[in-house]
This record gives C-alpha cells, sequence and structure tokens, in this order.
C-alpha cells in the first residue's frame, strides 16, 4: 500500500490527556490528609482501647475488693452480735442475783463480762442506775462501751462501700473510652467513604467532617482521667 494511502492516526487520540496540576495538586493534598487523619485515628483508637482495658480492669479488681469487705465486715458483724447477746444475757443474770441479794453470783456475772463491756458496766454503776431513773438502761448504751468487732464492721463498711463508689468510677471512664473508639471508628469510617468519591468537593467535604469528628473526639480523650 503506498504511503500516501496510509490513514494518518489524529494528534488528539495518540496519547492520553495528563490532568490538570490543579486537580493533580488537590488529589494529593487530600491523600496526605486523609493519611495523617488514619495515623492518628490508628494511635488514638489504640489508646483508648488500651485505656478502656485498664479501667475495665480495675473496676473488677475493686468490685472485688469491696466484695470481700463486705464478707469480712458480716463476720465481724455476727461475731459483734454474738459476743453483745452473750454479755447482755450476764448482765440481765447479774441484775436478777443483784435483785435476789445474791453478791457472790453477781459477782461472777461480772468477772464473766468481757473486758470491753466489763469496762462500761464500771462506769454504768458509777450512774446509781438502780436508783436514778435518769441513768442509761444499760452498759451496752454508755459511750464507754466499744464493742472491737462492732467497730471493725463499720470500718470494713465504709471502706467496701468507697471501694465500690470507686469501681463505678472505674466502670464509668472505662465507658468513656469506648464511647470515644466508637467515635474514632466513625472518623476511620467516614475516611473510607471519601476515598470512593471521585468529585472533589465531596470528597473534600467528607473528609473534613472526619477531621473535625477526630479532633472532637481527641479534645475528649484529653479530657478523660488515664490510669
Amino acid at each position: 500500500m503506498p504511503e500516501s494511502d496510509r490513514a494518518e492516526l489524529p494528534a488528539d487520540v495518540s496519547e492520553p490527556e495528563s490532568p490538570p496540576k490543579e486537580h493533580a495538586f488537590w488529589t494529593e493534598l487530600i491523600e496526605v490528609v486523609e493519611v495523617i487523619v488514619l495515623a492518628l485515628v490508628a494511635i488514638a483508637t489504640a489508646w483508648s482501647g488500651y485505656q478502656a482495658a485498664k479501667w475495665d480492669g480495675r473496676q473488677s479488681l475493686l468490685y472485688g475488693t469491696a466484695s470481700t469487705d463486705r464478707f469480712k465486715a458480716d463476720a465481724a458483724s455476727t461475731a459483734g452480735g454474738q459476743e453483745l447477746v452473750a454479755d447482755a444475757s450476764l448482765f440481765t443474770a447479774w441484775l436478777q442475783a443483784t435483785a435476789a441479794h445474791d453478791s457472790t453470783l453477781a459477782a461472777l456475772y461480772v468477772r464473766r463480762f468481757t473486758p470491753h463491756y466489763r469496762a462500761a458496766f464500771q462506769a454504768w454503776l458509777k450512774t446509781d442506775p438502780l436508783t436514778n431513773s435518769a441513768a442509761p438502761a444499760g452498759p451496752a448504751y454508755m459511750p464507754q462501751y466499744r464493742n472491737p468487732d462492732l467497730v471493725a464492721a463499720a470500718q470494713l463498711n465504709n471502706r467496701a462501700a468507697a471501694a465500690f463508689g470507686q469501681g463505678n468510677t472505674a466502670r464509668a471512664n472505662s465507658d468513656d473510652y469506648v464511647r470515644v473508639t466508637v467515635l474514632f471508628a466513625a472518623v476511620l469510617f467516614l475516611v473510607a467513604i471519601a476515598q470512593r468519591f471521585k468529585i472533589r468537593n465531596i470528597r473534600v467535604a467528607t473528609t473534613s467532617v472526619a477531621f473535625v469528628l477526630l479532633v472532637f473526639t481527641a479534645l475528649s480523650v484529653a479530657q478523660l482521667p488515664r490510669t
């Protein structure tokens, strides 16, 4: 075939057109921002998950401590109550012996009192209870009466209540870190959606929303307590 008969290719379809420089610049800039957002979200998500796990472990430890103290308090309260019942029974017997003018038997009952009840009993006698109607009803109502087991039970209950309250706080902190982890996941979702858009304005808008949400969540994390 002669060269003159050869079909010449149009100049406009010989090579693909290169994208405008402005479009390429914006595309690269958005991609850089997206990479930065993804990197920050990855670090923040790992940190939030770590803190949530630590607070969850602290919550379990505090709840366990509160339960242990409750059991100890119940045991001490039972022991103290039994001791008080025994002293009260001996005190009733002492009243009967005293009414019968049996000083020997009355003295025997006094010797069987527990030491702290006996101290309160001696203080109670000084109020002249047999003739003074304003005297306390018995040694257990005296300020000098101090049952060690009942005191320990009260202290253990207070300590258990404090530990339980701290456990509730730890649980709330764990829930807060889980919440911000979900928000970070939402940022990842928005960035992933933005990368699917080819229209620059929509991609920029979606990435901007993701960045704003990232900043808001990061500020929330900064205000949360750490353990």
